[in-house]
């Protein structure tokens, strides 16, 4: 026995749910339903942010907001002209969820809390009649007439216009190719680096703000990089992470970085500081006080690793130890073996292939009445509410064009 409805969503994460709310505000009399798998639904909001929900950016320009997506840049800056961070902010403002701005400009409900998000829209489909069914596992989707036929393990819907906002799921991606769609090969993005290394061994949770380089590429990023037990991670590595995320999968997550410490100094510049700490401390003994922005115990790793005595004063070293400690600062370089996830926030490169994606609408170019929304389609960011950004837009503009 088939259940109509006019518009189905399959997935009820962010993306499903916004584009669900969007809808039944904009045409009360449609009916509308949620389809996901799971028992439970917008779990990925419930964990994002360490709990708080990232849910955007205050970034609100939409040519600069585009170049926070290694994959989408392009495709997405009409869509952010029709909703950016600022309608984000005035949406959830408007449905009773203030925002705040931390300092480095990620964006949260003031509660501090993703409970708040989740029952902002676990309210919102409630009052708007939007029929949320889970444990619905689709087997099927068919194209037939005007109509779209899903099959789930359970029973089968018949509805005018599909949504797909399933995130990065293997088996629909099949279904999708089943269909005519070209899947990108998808590739993990937003991962931590493994690197066992005698010199940061003993550092974790020490952070510098740091440049690092992939050697034998053009991948570079600069930021706050955070030691960790099994490597390296915060946003300096993460954003490489993202930016490199199909090189990297080449090489199998094994490659050489070279870490600057001193993120724009370089080597001669570095060089120049030291000896003239060295005229300044000559009686001091060179390990005890970090000279730079980061701290003692990374600075005293660092001497070590320049071949340079705990014990040795600053009037001991020698033009060639000055060399070396300039290297050693400006230039470290750490094999990488292999990778970690970034913790629960999994993000994947790949996707629906956006050439066959018309941008306007968010509708495929192979199909009518078959729509985007979210991290299904090969668009992703790098961290800090940027990739629920994406969810939004692409929801807000499937919504207008129904």
């Amino acid at each position: 026995m088939n259940q109509d409805f006019d518009i189905i969503i399959i997935g009820g994460g962010a993306a499903g749910f916004f584009t669900a709310i969007n809808i039944a505000e904009k045409n009360p009399l449609l009916k509308v339903a949620i389809l996901e798998r799971g028992q439970e639904v917008l779990t990925k909001v419930r964990i994002s942010g360490g709990g708080r929900c990232n849910v955007t950016h205050a970034c609100f320009e939409p040519n600069e907001l585009v170049k926070f997506y290694p994959r989408g840049e392009k495709e997405l800056r009409g869509p952010f002209h029709q909703f950016a961070s600022g309608d984000t902010i005035a949406w959830f403002e408007s449905h009773g969820v203030a925002l705040k701005i931390e300092e480095d400009g990620r964006m949260f409900p003031l509660s501090d809390s993703s409970q708040t998000i989740i029952d902002c829209f676990q309210d919102a489909v409630h009052q708007l009649g939007i029929k949320v069914l889970t444990g619905q596992s689709v087997s099927q989707i068919i194209k037939s007439g005007n109509h779209w036929k899903i099959e789930t393990k359970q029973q089968n819907f018949l509805c005018e216009k599909l949504i797909m906002a399933t995130g990065s799921n293997p088996k629909i991606w099949e279904m999708l190719q089943g269909l005519g769609h070209s899947i990108v090969h998808p590739v993990p993005s937003l991962f931590t680096f493994n690197i066992k290394d005698p010199r940061i061994k003993d550092l974790p949770g020490i952070s510098a703000m740091v440049s690092v380089k992939v050697k034998d590429t053009k991948l570079t990023s600069t930021g706050p990089l955070l030691i960790t037990h099994w490597g390296m991670s915060g946003p300096a590595i993460l954003k490489l992470s993202a930016w490199g995320a199909r090189i990297l999968a080449e090489k199998k997550y094994q490659f050489t970085i070279f870490v600057n410490w001193l993120n724009d100094i370089d080597s001669a510049e570095a060089e120049n500081t030291l000896r003239n700490l060295k005229q300044e401390h000559a009686k001091k003994t060179v390990s005890k006080k970090s000279p730079f922005a980061f701290p003692n115990r990374l600075w005293e790793s660092i001497v070590l690793a320049a071949g340079i005595q705990l014990e040795a004063k600053w009037a001991d070293l020698s033009k060639m130890q000055l060399q070396d400690l300039a290297s050693s600062l400006t230039q470290s370089s750490f094999e990488v073996k292999g990778k970690s996830t970034f913790k629960e926030e999994f993000v994947t490169a790949g996707g629906v292939d956006l050439r066959e994606i018309n941008f306007k609408t968010m509708e495929s170019k192979l199909h009518n009445n078959l729509f985007f929304a979210g991290e299904i389609v090969n668009i992703d960011a790098i961290t800090g509410g940027f990739n629920f950004q994406n969810a939004w837009t692409s929801g807000y503009i499937v919504a207008c064009n129904m």
